[in-house]
């Protein structure tokens, strides 16, 4: 029987970055091809067709990765491809079953409704999503299939990854 090796897209700006998770994930059995950027990451989803993308958040702008997100949630020949997001701020679990409802409700919160980002996760069944507010003032919400910790600790990379990845 053949096997062929499940690849990994990771999408950073910063070299450390991609070099410590593209050895973490090297060690563990996978290929792993980078991007730089939104444009180089998006080129790379759609020409290698990875089975799972890593995308940082802030790289040339403090959305970068959002909106590279938002892209492959909205192309219809990449929207299969899972993603997780990796990223520092912290995030906010719930047992709600509608991640997206319990953003809005940590939204009308004084303590978080100013806050620019919410990463929210169902510990339950592990749904995820992103609320964001974006340069327009407006709030953005995804479905994300997963986070990972900044900074990368490889046991949880290597765990998230196993999860997710097609």
């Amino acid at each position: 029987m053949e096997t062929t090796t499940k690849r990994i897209l990771i999408v950073d700006d910063d070299i450390d970055v991609i070099t410590l998770v593209k050895a973490v994930l090297t060690k563990a059995g996978y290929e792993v091809i980078s991007a730089m950027s939104k444009t180089e990451g998006l080129e790379k989803l759609r020409s290698e067709k990875p089975n799972l993308a890593i995308l940082d958040v802030m790289m040339t702008t403090p959305y970068e990765g959002f909106e590279l997100a938002q892209e492959i949630l909205n192309s219809p020949e990449v929207k299969n491809i899972p993603f997780l997001i990796q990223s520092s701020i912290d995030i906010l679990v719930t047992s709600k079953a509608a991640v997206q409802e319990m953003a809005r409700e940590y939204r009308k919160d004084p303590n978080f409704k100013d806050l620019q980002v919410l990463l929210v996760k169902n510990i339950n069944d592990g749904t995820a999503g992103i609320d964001y507010k974006g340069e327009d003032g407006k709030t953005y919400w995804f479905p994300v299939n997963g986070f990972i910790r900044k900074p990368v600790e490889a046991e949880k990379l290597t765990a998230e990854v196993e999860k997710h990845i097609k």
